[in-house]
């Protein structure tokens, strides 16, 4: 069982339960590196010295300070900041249900595992887990990490909870700000066909067993050509150059996905087509007569 980056409990209205809640995702297999002294080949150390006397300051002496000016700071001990203890600090209030299609996915943060933190818990653990099943919602609540409190996202996974943290929107810049200067730009229907043709050959399906990271596959043959004392080369990649013709790199770029090259668009029915069903259907039917030629037939 991996080691939980938070224990407190989950509250919906009345009902409550102890939780813990374990990161989704780990950096802790990439290759990380030291910083070494190259004429030694011993590691170094970093220090934490004054910046006007250069001194070292011991840890004791090292406390937090908030700018209010140049060269003006507020300290901030560690029992003031633990003194701001709120509700989220030790409890993850579900405030509200909407609906995951509108959450933005540019406010999705870090993802986390959240499941019952013993066997007390898991029954009502699993009836807020499948009320927001049935429901088709998501619960957003806030939750208190690293002494920052957050927003979080939580959705039913598998027997547990997928918990998201979400930015606030002041962390998130508007797009506006990058698209705006982009220019209107009329397509062609040709180049449109093409392109949507390249996409539909080349759909699959999310796998991300396949991905393969080849910076890092790089490094480690880096590393263990230099631990084996041999040379180590890595071909340099080729610059993609700016289209000029872009229906010309289209069409290449279509042959490359498969194919002849050709756009295969679906045939319109003719209109005799269409006709001919409908006049041989009215053909079948009996032709209502006028009430006036009814009577007359009667007489």
């Amino acid at each position: 069982m991996p080691r939980s980056s938070w224990k407190g409990y989950l509250k919906l209205s009345l009902v409550s339960c102890a939780v813990a809640l374990y990161n989704a995702s780990s950096s802790s297999e990439r290759v990380s590196f030291n910083t070494l002294n190259r004429k030694t080949g011993n590691r170094l150390k970093q220090n934490m010295v004054d910046s006007v006397s250069g001194e070292p300051v011991d840890t004791a002496d090292r406390v937090k300070g908030y700018q209010v000016s140049k060269g003006q700071y507020v300290m901030v001990e560690d029992a003031d900041l633990e003194a701001l203890k709120i509700e989220s600090t030790r409890t993850i209030e579900i405030e509200t249900f909407v609906p995951a299609s509108e959450i933005d996915e540019i406010y999705l943060d870090s993802p986390y595992y959240l499941a019952p933190d013993d066997k007390v818990a898991e029954e009502a653990f699993a009836v807020i887990r499948e009320a927001m099943t049935r429901k088709k919602m998501v619960g957003v609540g806030r939750i208190v990490l690293a002494r920052r409190e957050r927003m979080l996202m939580l959705q039913p996974r598998d027997k547990g909870m997928l918990a998201t943290t979400l930015r606030y929107p002041y962390e998130v810049r508007q797009g506006g700000e990058v698209f705006d200067e982009i220019g209107d730009v009329k397509l062609p229907a040709e180049m449109l066909d093409i392109a949507q043709e390249i996409i539909s050959r080349m759909t699959g399906h999310f796998e991300p067993d396949t991905f393969t990271d080849r910076y890092e596959e790089a490094v480690v043959g880096m590393l263990k050509a230099k631990q084996a004392g041999q040379t180590f080369s890595v071909p340099e990649p080729s610059q993609p150059a700016n289209v000029v013709n872009i229906m010309d790199a289209l069409k290449k770029s279509l042959e490359a996905a498969g194919g002849d090259g050709a756009v295969r668009r679906p045939r319109a029915p003719s209109k005799k087509a269409d006709e001919a069903p409908a006049a041989k259907e009215a053909a079948r039917k009996p032709v209502a007569k006028k009430p006036a030629a009814r009577k007359a037939a009667r007489g």
